[in-house]
């Protein structure tokens, strides 16, 4: 699944590290690395900044975690699978390594537009 968002995305020279941990594990992460004292869905650390990758190739982009427990809850919520959750969150979190953000009004848009699409492009071809 990462492997065709980053090919969609023309990254297909790109890797990520991908792990599914608890919530525990990831309120633990988000404390330390964002000072939030929650869990939260996902979290993405990038290696390094998107614009000095570009021509690399093949690269690390960094890693997306994922926690299992609140993607199962909020596929519940949402009234879809967990599958499609994950890949959302996924996508999410590729965003983020290549530069992506929803800080701003404008820039959250853009993600939203991309994250929808692609997911489209995944349910389109899922087995």
């Amino acid at each position: 699944m990462a492997e065709k968002v980053l090919h969609r995305l023309g990254r297909s020279d790109a890797e990520i590290g991908l792990s599914f941990i608890s919530d525990r594990r990831i309120q633990s992460l988000n404390r330390i690395y964002r000072g939030k004292d929650q869990p939260t869905d996902v979290l993405a650390f990038p290696l390094a900044n998107p614009r000095d990758l570009k021509g690399r190739a093949p690269c690390f982009l960094g890693d997306v975690v994922i926690s299992v427990p609140t993607a199962l809850r909020q596929a519940r919520a949402q009234r879809h699978s967990l599958r499609r959750e994950i890949a959302w969150l996924m996508i999410h979190g590729i965003l983020h390594l290549l530069g992506y953000d929803h800080e701003k009004p404008d820039e959250a848009r853009r993600m939203r537009r991309r994250e929808q699409s692609l997911l489209r492009q995944w349910a389109a071809t899922k087995s």
